[in-house]
C-alpha cells in the first residue's frame, strides 16, 4: 500500500494483511507493549471535524509504536481555503513522515495522497470511514470467530460507516444488508462495486427496506446516528424516518441468541439504539472503539515502518 484511502481499494492480501497486523500489535501491546518500530516517525493529522475516537486514536498508536502525532486543527489548515489542498499536501510531506486527514468531501483525501510524497490515511470523508470497518472487522472476527459467512446487517442510514462496512464484509466473504428507508439506502455504484468483490470472496451484499426482515438470524447487528455533521437541519424529519429501524430488545431478539451489536459511536442513546442494548450482553461497543486504535497502529506500521522520508526535489 501507498496509500489507505477507501476499503474497496485495498487488495485481498492487503485487507488480510491489515487485519493480521492488527491482531499482532493488539497481542503484542497487552504483553506489555510494543515495539518501538516507528521511533522517530511523525504523523500529521488534518482535522475538518471534531472526533474523540479518530484524535485519540491515532495519536496513542503513534505513541505505542515509538513515534508521535501532530495535531492539525481546521484553522491551521483550512483544506482548499487558506491555500491549496496540492499545497498543503507538498508542505506538510517535508515535514512529517505521514498524513492522516478527518474530511468532509473524499475529494480531498483524495488530492492530497496525489499530491503528497507520504503516505496519505482516510480519516473519514463523506464517502467511506475504512479506519473504522478494519476496527470493525477486528471486532467482529475476536467475537465471531471469522468474517467469512457471517450476516452483517446495518440499519439505518446508508452513509460513510455502511459504505465501508459494506465493502469489508465483501472482501471478508461476509453477507452483508443494509436496510434503511427509501431514498437512505447505499448509491447504486457503491453496491454494484461491493457485489464484484462478493463474488470474488464468497459474501453478499443485500438491500432492503424492512428492518425486522434483515435483522432474522443475523449475527451482528450495527447501526450508526441518523443525522451526520452537516444535516443538523434534518434532524427532526430523519428522527421521524429512521425510527422504526431503531436497535432495540425485540429486533436483537429476531437475531442469532449470539449476536453482536455494534455502533461506531458517537450514539444519541433512545434514538439509534436503546441504552438497554447498547449496555447489554450483545454490546461490543467498546471493544470496537478501542479496537479503532490497534486496526490504525496496523495501518501506519504497515504505510510508515521502515520507510525513509524521500528528500529529492
Amino acid at each position: 500500500m501507498k496509500h489507505f484511502l477507501a476499503i474497496a481499494d485495498l487488495s485481498p492480501a492487503e485487507f488480510s494483511q491489515i487485519l493480521s497486523v492488527a491482531k499482532k500489535l493488539k497481542a503484542e501491546w497487552r504483553r506489555g507493549g510494543n515495539k518501538p518500530i516507528l521511533k522517530h516517525k511523525t504523523l500529521g493529522m488534518v482535522f475538518q471535524k471534531p472526533s474523540l475516537r479518530t484524535r485519540v486514536s491515532f495519536d496513542l498508536a503513534m505513541l505505542h509504536l515509538g513515534g508521535q502525532a501532530l495535531y492539525l486543527s481546521p484553522n491551521e489548515i483550512g483544506l482548499g481555503q487558506r491555500e491549496s489542498i496540492a499545497d498543503v499536501a507538498r508542505v506538510l510531506a517535508r515535514y512529517v513522515d505521514g498524513i492522516m486527514a478527518r474530511v468532509f468531501a473524499h475529494d480531498h483525501v483524495v488530492e492530497l495522497a496525489r499530491h503528497s510524497r507520504v503516505p496519505v490515511i482516510n480519516g473519514l470523508s463523506d464517502h467511506e470511514h475504512p479506519c473504522q470497518a478494519m476496527a470493525d472487522v477486528l471486532t467482529i472476527v475476536e467475537h465471531c470467530g471469522e468474517l467469512k459467512g457471517l450476516k452483517v446487517v446495518f440499519l439505518g442510514d446508508g452513509n460513510n460507516v455502511a459504505r465501508s462496512l459494506m465493502f469489508a464484509c465483501a472482501q471478508g466473504g461476509a453477507q452483508f444488508v443494509c436496510a434503511a428507508p427509501e431514498g437512505y439506502a447505499l448509491d447504486d455504484v457503491s453496491v454494484a462495486q461491493a457485489r464484484i468483490l462478493a463474488e470474488r470472496s464468497g459474501g453478499r451484499v443485500e438491500l432492503m427496506a424492512h428492518p425486522q426482515a434483515a435483522a432474522r438470524d443475523a449475527d451482528v447487528l450495527y447501526t450508526d446516528v441518523w443525522t451526520s455533521m452537516g444535516q443538523e437541519a434534518e434532524a427532526v424529519e430523519r428522527a421521524r424516518i429512521f425510527l422504526p429501524y431503531q436497535i432495540n430488545a425485540p429486533l436483537v431478539a429476531l437475531a442469532k441468541p449470539s449476536a453482536i451489536v455494534m455502533h461506531c459511536l458517537p450514539a444519541h442513546r433512545g434514538a439509534e439504539i436503546t441504552d438497554e442494548v447498547m449496555d447489554g450482553p450483545h454490546s461490543v461497543v467498546f471493544d470496537q472503539a478501542e479496537n479503532r486504535m490497534h486496526a490504525q497502529k496496523a495501518i501506519v506500521a504497515i504505510l510508515m515502518a521502515g520507510k525513509k522520508r524521500k528528500t529529492k526535489r
